[in-house]
C-alpha cells in the first residue's frame, strides 16, 4: 500500500475528515496519513483504542515515535496522559493498549535503526524556551540526532513564522489553529512539506500549540522483510 508516498508534495490532511479503519486488533482503529507497506509499513496514522483495548506484544524493528491525544495509553512501561511524547527506539518491545481509551499520533519505521535511545515526555511538564528569531513563539526540545530535529512550539495568538526547510518539515496541530500558505489548519490537521520547501504560518486568535519535525525527509525508506 502507498499513502502520500511522493514525499516531493506537500500535503495537509485534517484527520478529522479521515474515516477510521479497522485494525487486525479488535477495537482498535486506524486513521492513515502517509504509509508504504502493508502491516509492516513505513507509517505515520492516528491510532484510537476502544476501552479495554489492546495490542499483542511486539518488537519495534524500526521503532514507535507517538504522541498521546486524547485518553491514557498504557503499557508495561507505564501509564501516559494527553501531552506524552515516547520514543521507542528499534528493538524495544512492550504490550500496548487503554483501560479507558486513547487516541494517539504514531510514526513507524523512521528511526535510525541504530538508535537505542528511549525517550518518554509529559509535555505538559517541561519548560519553554523564548525563539529568538521568531517573536510570539516558546520552544520546548524533544529530540535531537544528526537526521532530525523534533519539538513543541507554542505559538502566541497572532504570532507567525516564515522559514526555509532544505531538509522538509512536518506539523501536528495539537491545538488552536494556523493558517500557513493559505490553508487553514485546526487541532489534528498534519501537514508535511517536502524539501526544498517553504513554512509560511500564522497563528490565530486563541494561538496555536504544535508538534514539529524537521531534517528528517532525506530518510524515506520503507521497511525491508527480512
Amino acid at each position: 500500500m502507498e499513502l502520500n508516498a511522493d514525499f516531493s508534495q506537500r500535503v495537509l490532511i485534517h484527520s478529522d475528515a479521515v474515516e477510521w479503519l479497522a485494525s487486525p486488533m479488535p477495537g482498535v482503529d486506524r486513521r492513515m496519513l502517509d504509509r508504504i507497506g502493508g502491516e509492516l509499513a513505513r507509517a505515520t496514522t492516528i491510532v484510537r483504542y476502544a476501552p479495554g483495548s489492546s495490542f499483542s506484544p511486539h518488537i519495534h524493528s524500526g521503532g514507535e515515535e507517538f504522541i498521546v491525544l486524547e485518553g491514557v495509553f498504557q503499557d508495561e512501561h507505564g501509564d501516559f496522559p494527553v501531552g506524552s511524547y515516547i520514543r521507542n527506539p528499534p528493538t524495544s518491545q512492550h504490550t500496548p493498549g487503554s483501560e479507558l481509551g486513547c487516541t494517539i499520533f504514531v510514526k513507524l519505521w523512521q528511526f535510525d535503526m541504530n538508535d537505542r535511545t528511549p525517550v518518554k515526555i509529559n509535555m505538559n511538564k517541561i519548560g519553554q524556551i523564548q525563539d529568538a528569531a521568531r517573536p510570539g513563539l516558546s520552544i520546548t526540545p524533544l529530540f535531537q540526532d544528526e537526521r532530525e530535529t523534533v519539538q513543541l512550539e507554542s505559538w502566541a495568538p497572532h504570532a507567525e513564522s516564515h522559514i526555509a526547510l532544505p531538509e522538509g518539515g512536518e506539523y501536528l496541530i495539537l491545538s488552536g489553529s494556523l493558517n500557513e500558505s493559505g490553508d487553514e489548519l485546526r487541532q489534528h490537521s498534519w501537514l508535511r512539506i517536502p524539501i526544498g520547501g517553504k513554512f509560511n504560518a500564522k497563528a490565530g486568535a486563541q494561538g496555536a500549540q504544535i508538534w514539529s519535525k524537521t531534517r528528517h525527509l532525506r530518510y524515506t525508506d520503507a521497511p525491508k522483510i527480512a
